[in-house]
Formats: structure tokens, C-alpha cells, sequence
């Protein structure tokens, strides 16, 4: 199964079992964000990211540029637990 494939059956999933109010709200925020023009002042596929500077899992910091140079740079977010 392709990852898109996945991801509908996910959304399908979860679109069946959430109360519709909570549905109205959550697409409700989305077009809010759409409406706001957000998505136009982000980075695209094939822009350089800006360089910026975080805290590795040693408690140390590691700066974008320093990895680039490097090589290319996967970065993986983890949004934490809420």
C-alpha cells in the first residue's frame, strides 16, 4: 500500500469515529490558516532552509550550517507529548 494510500485510510478512519462538531472546528482552523496567507510565506521543496541553532540530545548546540557542511541534512520533528 502507498504511503498516500495510508494516510486516507487513516483520515477516513478517524473522520468516522470524530463528533462532527469537533470535525467543524478542526476544519474551521484550517481555513483560517488558509485564509490568512500563511502558506505563502513559508519555505517550499528546493528553498534553503535558514540556518538556526538547537539543543542535540546531549544538551549540546548544534547549528544547521555546521551539519550542511558537511552534507545533506535529513530533519526529523518531534512535537512531544501533549
Amino acid at each position: 500500500m502507498k504511503l498516500q494510500e495510508k494516510l486516507d485510510a487513516h483520515k477516513n478512519a478517524f473522520v468516522k469515529k470524530v463528533p462532527a462538531e469537533v470535525l467543524a472546528v478542526m476544519q474551521r482552523a484550517k481555513d483560517e490558516l488558509a485564509d490568512s496567507g500563511i502558506m505563502e510565506r513559508t519555505i517550499k521543496v528546493g528553498d534553503p532552509a535558514p540556518d538556526f541553532t538547537l539543543t542535540n540530545t546531549d544538551g549540546k548546540p548544534l547549528a544547521l550550517g555546521s551539519l550542511l557542511d558537511k552534507g545533506s541534512v535529513v530533519l526529523g520533528f518531534y512535537r512531544g507529548r501533549w
